[in-house]
């Protein structure tokens, strides 16, 4: 594995920047977009404390993640897959396939609908271009590497934040309503489920997984002392900025629909979104949302296609193509573009399952995080732990919530 020494890891630490904002991506994919202008259309800024204490969590949880990759050397679904016994194991990767699964419809789903919005594509064939589109970003990373990879989506992540936080300088946001928004509440079961898809889309059990291997595959396994300390550092600056940006683009498209959207007919959808931003804001501000939706597709799915060869890799012990399983895992979100499903609420209840995915992955990454046979020196203490397990406790008893919600709906 490749290392490197204290003085030269200094001297590159703006360079060892990138793994993050790959893995944030997945943080401002389609389903965020649905989830967030749903939230914003419906009920105002009563949600926005939902997005910012989702981000304060991701913060979190993705340099725990990335952690675990640089010390150990190894993904998280690669570390359960040495750890759990074989019925386990394959249970668990199920659940981690379906959670990738709802990831790749939310986000071909999403671009087909920006393609449909520029171009009038019609949905089926634009899910198909997303997927052809996003198979040749995959393939500039088997063939140029992952720093080529990591700067094709770093240059997209910029596209979005651009298309969706354009409309809120000709829309700004009411400051009293932001500042109630912050208040924790709800209102109604709606709300609640709304709140856990929002979650869902914030805090994203791939996007988990996905970190551990994205810093293996550039930094390898530093040995322990100065230089790992030094990329350590480089890590939390990496994953502290990137999910700054993302974070922002996901209050800002709440902040957007609040301000603009609230109680116009229609809005609770993205197409119907997009329709009130260019009556409201002009056609310019309207294609630039459009074209922040088709970039945070093709760069989502990428991330989602890499993100599910790492699940099968570390937990059936198997290498698949990242292009095969392009090929294989575009075809659900295909058909049910196919018979018609409504694609703003298939994008929010893809967000609701991937809420039930968190606590899969949260947990054993809480666990592993303070085991000292795996993580040495670099374990988390015991008040990092803690607020770990706060966490991970809100998390699940949302999510219990939520379940208890649907059945008595």
């Amino acid at each position: 594995m490749r290392t490197l020494s204290a003085r030269a890891t200094s001297a590159r630490v703006p360079v060892l920047l990138g793994p993050a904002f790959v893995a944030a991506v997945a943080y401002v994919d389609p389903g965020n977009v649905a989830a967030n202008l749903t939230a914003g259309a419906r009920y105002g800024y009563l949600l926005l404390w939902v997005l910012v204490a989702a981000n304060a969590m991701a913060v979190l949880v993705q340099y725990q993640s990335a952690k675990l990759g640089l010390v150990t050397g190894e993904s998280l679904p690669a570390v359960l897959g040495h750890r759990l016994r074989r019925g386990p194991r394959l249970a668990f990767w199920v659940q981690a396939e379906v959670v990738a699964a709802a990831t790749d419809v939310a986000e071909v789903v999403g671009g087909a609908i920006a393609l449909y919005l520029l171009f009038g594509v019609p949905l089926p064939l634009g899910g198909v271009l997303i997927g052809a589109a996003s198979m040749v970003l995959l393939a500039t990373q088997d063939r140029y590497g992952q720093r080529r990879f990591e700067a094709v989506v770093v240059t997209l992540l910029a596209v979005i934040a651009v298309g969706f936080l354009l409309g809120l300088l000709l829309a700004p946001p009411d400051a009293g309503g932001v500042l109630s928004g912050l208040v924790p509440r709800f209102d109604g079961a709606d709300s609640v489920l709304l709140a856990a898809s929002m979650l869902g889309a914030t805090v994203m059990p791939h996007a988990i997984y996905v970190h551990s291997a994205l810093v293996r595959d550039r930094h390898g396994r530093p040995p322990e002392g100065e230089g790992r300390r030094l990329l350590l550092r480089a890590t939390r600056w990496d994953v502290a900025v990137a999910l700054v940006v993302a974070g922002a683009v996901n209050i800002g498209l709440l902040l957007l629909a609040a301000a603009g959207l609230q109680g116009t007919a229609g809005t609770d959808s993205i197409e119907g979104a997009h329709a009130a931003i260019v009556t409201a804001l002009g056609t310019g501000v309207g294609i630039a949302f459009a074209v922040g939706l088709l970039a945070s597709g093709l760069a989502s799915t990428s991330v989602g296609a890499y993100a599910g060869a790492t699940i099968m890799e570390g937990l059936l012990h198997r290498r698949i193509p990242l292009l095969v399983r392009r090929v294989v895992t575009i075809i659900p979100a295909v058909v049910l573009l196919a018979v018609g499903a409504d694609p703003t609420w298939t994008l929010v209840l893809s967000q609701v399952v991937l809420s039930f995915g968190i606590p899969f992955a949260l947990v054993p990454l809480v666990r592993y995080g303070r085991d000292r046979s795996l993580m040495g020196a670099d374990r988390n203490g015991p008040w990092l732990h803690a607020v770990l397990c706060v966490v991970v406790g809100l998390v699940v008893l949302l999510n219990l919530a939520l379940l208890v919600l649907l059945l008595v709906a």
